[in-house]
């Protein structure tokens, strides 16, 4: 079965190691607290999450529950985030887990020690497959920590926060989401002002400081960011060329680099609350590194000055394994790349088959070039046709990884010198196999700067390289996008202290959206595939195929759709087409549901059956669709009826996307059981009266009862709307669709139309449209133009439409939107009825053209098309209204 990134996923259903196993062999692939605490999180959210505070419940309502857009465009935490940050709350504030005692309860292997903990602090490790978005699970944890500490009395929670990064490629790439707090105020973290009657937005004011740039603290909050050498209680010298570049595994006798006081603010008294967050935490796998040591030396000034430690600290990485591969013990979350992989959150990483890798022959040469240019031609190859596929989107990046650092100046040089599209276009980064600058060939720290400025800035269109030379795969934080082909030269082994998800982890963020497949190849000797091969055990699965030393033209390659800059023959001025995107007319107005009169619900009423004494003893918890969640024996103490009823009300709300209104509704779905839904007034607090609300039709009954109602109260139609922006498709960006049919129209802005779901029918309605006569330019609607208008489905629900085509007529006066349907759907009355009221509204604001509908059916035109020889007879042919 396939899940996408945002299903919520049962414990049952994740990824486990093969039953095969040894248990020792079990615990280097799968934390052992992760089954328990899986479990148990679930239960917790099916719960409503009881016993959380009511920040907590605001802020989890606000993060899951609403609908959000981001820059236009729908926004949703992965379950992944969500899962890691429900767990960290979970054990923090719910199961009050401040130790490794604590911790020690979720054990599932029984293998687990008090001595494998080190710290004597809070602390969580969150394991997440790169790509997946740590750095978001981060911020929900910033978010909430912060709430806790201003809205809830006594809370042991933190207004202050150290984000730590390794080296400073993971501090950039951190800058880039916490400067000017951009993270937290562009993406839905931060509920608006009056959600739940807080102002959320004017609380959240905490001063960001980065690495020196050190500012009078706050009483607001502080966020601290800072490379680790900044942390350090050491003032030894500046760190070395390349652990600036590269940054290298922390050490009790590393560089370090004080910085503008920093260490000595997070250890002084103003300072009495504090929680750190490690990016890249692998580094922290021994209390001996001083990484470690400064942690603790941070929580000890604390106690003695505050008779409190750290409030918690939480560590992020995909790696959480020590130099012997064992797994963090605090491990409480884990994203698998298997998981990712499948969801398509990152690229789907692609070896050549069997056949092509016998033919790749390693020849007997010292000159390296010669020895492997069979590997080297094909990753070429394999690039060359990508770069062709997406060079107008993206530039993708060949890397390939060398055994030395003069091997590494030949494959460059014959990069350029062999291929036209690499002259000049190759960087090269020198490093030894421990992944430190070769001194006596970049030793300045210009140069040095300017290496980690370029590498950096490879998915930049204005970048000139399209491939990197190195002889180390470079280390954490180099997280760029565009790499799509890896050509590995060097065999890895237990002494390099790298793990084949890490030698894949730099080419897995993807380009394009999640709709969209991407590879990434892997091509390399054979002791190279086999260390990547070894990841298997952890549930990833390759694609292969065959790779040959020739054009890969019969393979399936992506296609982009975007704006025809680059047609001469096309004039995009009058082509273009400008979409009005008017305020929305229909809402939910929430605080009418105090206006529900339980008197005028509409509902047979259920029968009040008589159970026996052992059926009363088991309660079936059903949801609101009759499904089984699951029953329970009670052999003494019957469950609370308030909590069947909480959780009926609770999913009423979801139900309808609504995002508050639960403290009205609770009371009245109370009454409603009690009184009336029966037909006579039974007492709640009985066992027979339990055993009848968890028969089958009894969450049915009051789900479709209370929906009408609700739908009649909150539903609205403001009557009136205005045009809020405008879109132009010359403003379109490009989209990149896996492959599938397309037509290139030549009456269209855009050099391509697809249809997102194959459909047959559309794509032979735009050669149509490219044909006829008095058609100025037409245009499919797709995700990348994102006009949408809400309307009100059959269910009474509100969710958003998106039409199919806009056509243009040749006078330019109008602008006709067209619905086409291979087959009648329960909403196309509602949808196209709202289509024809939006219309009205824009014509009545002004707009430049005047807009039109028109539906049509596939059968119809199917019938009618032969006829058809000028737009007008679409017009005369087909309807600009539907009936229900």
């Amino acid at each position: 079965m396939e899940f996408t990134p945002f299903d919520i996923l049962d414990p049952k259903v994740r990824w486990k190691p093969s039953e095969q196993i040894s248990l020792e062999e079990e615990q280097q692939l799968l934390p052992p607290l992760v089954l328990k605490i899986r479990k148990e999180v679930q239960e917790w959210r099916d719960s409503g999450y009881k016993g959380a505070s009511q920040t907590t419940k605001d802020l989890f309502s606000y993060w899951f529950d609403v609908e959000h857009e981001v820059e236009g465009n729908k926004f949703q935490f992965f379950f992944s985030q969500r899962e890691a940050i429900e767990s960290i709350i979970y054990l923090y504030e719910k199961k009050e887990a401040r130790d490794k005692y604590d911790l020690m309860r979720f054990d599932n292997s029984g293998m687990v020690s008090t001595g494998m903990f080190d710290e004597t602090w809070p602390r969580y490790v969150i394991k997440a497959a790169t790509g997946s978005g740590k750095t978001k699970v981060m911020g929900l944890a910033i978010v909430w920590s912060y709430f806790q500490n201003l809205y809830e009395e006594d809370s042991e929670l933190a207004k202050n926060f150290l984000v730590i990064a390794p080296n400073i490629i993971v501090l950039n790439r951190l800058k880039t989401d916490f400067e000017g707090l951009k993270m937290f105020r562009n993406e839905p973290f931060i509920p608006e002002n009056g959600f739940r009657d807080k102002h959320w937005q004017n609380d959240f004011q905490p001063t960001l400081h980065i690495q020196d740039e050190i500012k009078p603290l706050s009483n607001k909050g502080n966020i601290f960011l800072s490379n680790i050498h900044r942390v350090y209680m050491t003032e030894d010298s500046e760190p070395t060329l390349e652990e600036q570049f590269l940054g290298s595994k922390p050490k009790a006798d590393a560089d370090t680099d004080k910085g503008v006081d920093l260490d000595e603010i997070l250890r002084s008294k103003e300072l009495n609350n504090l929680m750190v967050l490690n990016d890249e935490a692998h580094h922290i796998h021994d209390s001996k590194l001083q990484w470690f040591q400064s942690i603790q030396d941070i929580n000890n000034k604390m106690k003695l000055q505050h008779d409190r430690g750290l409030s918690l600290q939480v560590d992020f990485t995909a790696t959480p394994k020590d130099q012997n591969g064992a797994i963090f013990v605090q491990t409480i979350s884990d994203y698998p790349l298997v998981e990712a992989i499948k969801q398509n959150v990152v690229k789907t990483p692609v070896l050549p088959d069997e056949a092509s890798r016998s033919k790749l022959e390693e020849k007997d040469s010292s000159n390296v070039v010669e020895q492997y240019r069979d590997y080297i031609d094909l990753g070429y190859q394999e690039w060359k046709q990508q770069y062709e596929d997406l060079k107008s989107q993206r530039k993708p990046i060949l890397f390939v990884m060398a055994n030395k650092t003069k091997e590494a100046d030949k494959i460059a040089e014959y990069l350029e010198s062999h291929y036209q599209e690499m002259k000049d276009k190759v960087l090269v980064i020198h490093t030894d196999r421990s992944g430190r600058i070769k001194e006596d060939v970049k030793s300045r720290q210009d140069e040095v700067e300017m290496l980690r400025k370029a590498a950096n800035e490879v998915d930049d269109p204005h970048s000139p390289y399209r491939a990197i030379v190195s002889v180390l795969m470079l280390r954490e934080g180099w997280d760029v996008q565009n790499v799509s082909t890896i050509v590995g030269l060097r065999p890895f082994s237990a002494d390099s202290k790298i793990l084949p998800e890490q030698a894949l982890g730099r080419g897995l963020r993807k380009m394009f959206d999640l709709q969209t497949k991407e590879e990434l190849v892997v091509i390399g000797t054979d002791p190279f595939i086999e260390f990547v091969e070894s990841i298997k055990t952890e549930g990833v699965e390759f694609n292969y195929r065959p790779m040959n030393l020739k054009s890969r033209s019969d393979q399936k390659n992506p296609i982009i759709v975007e704006v025809d800059e680059d047609n001469p023959d096309k004039n995009l001025d009058e082509l273009d087409i400008q979409l009005p995107i008017m305020t929305p007319r229909i809402y939910r107005e929430y605080k009418n549901l105090e206006l529900i009169n339980l008197e005028e619900l509409s509902f047979d009423p259920l029968s009040y059956k008589e159970f026996s004494e052992e059926e009363k003893r088991e309660i079936v918890f059903r949801d609101l669709d009759g499904e089984i969640s699951h029953a329970t024996e009670f052999s003494s103490t019957l469950p609370d009826y308030r909590n069947m009823i909480s959780f009926f009300a609770k999913r009423i709300l979801k139900d309808n996307r609504l995002v508050s209104g639960f403290n009205v509704l609770y009371p009245k779905v109370e009454s409603f059981i009690r009184e009336y839904l029966f037909g006579q007034e039974v007492d709640l607090e009985d066992a027979n009266t339990l055993r009848n609300m968890s028969r089958p039709k009894v969450p049915q009954t009051i789900k479709s009862a209370f929906k009408k109602a609700i739908d009649e109260l909150t539903v609205k139609d403001k009557g009136s709307a205005e045009i809020h922006r405008h879109i132009r498709l010359r403003d379109v960006k490009p989209k990149v669709f896996s492959n599938r049919k397309f037509v290139k129209p030549s009456k269209s802005v855009f050099n391509k139309v697809v249809s997102e779901h194959d459909n047959e029918f559309e794509l032979s309605f735009s050669s149509f449209l490219d044909k006829i006569d008095g058609v100025k330019s037409f245009a499919k609607n797709t995700n990348a133009v994102n006009f949408t208008v809400e309307y009100q489905k059959e269910d009474k629900n509100i969710s958003n439409y998106q039409p199919d085509f806009f056509i243009k007529a040749e006078d330019e006066a109008v602008v006709y939107i067209v619905e086409t349907k291979g087959r009648e759907d329960l909403d196309a009355f509602n949808k196209f009825n709202r289509l024809e009221r939006w219309c009205k509204d824009v014509n009545e604001a002004g707009a430049k053209y005047e807009f039109k509908p028109i539906y049509i059916q596939q059968n119809e035109w199917e019938e009618y098309k032969k006829k058809i020889k000028h737009l007008d007879d679409i017009i005369n042919l087909f309807p600009q209204s539907i009936e229900a």
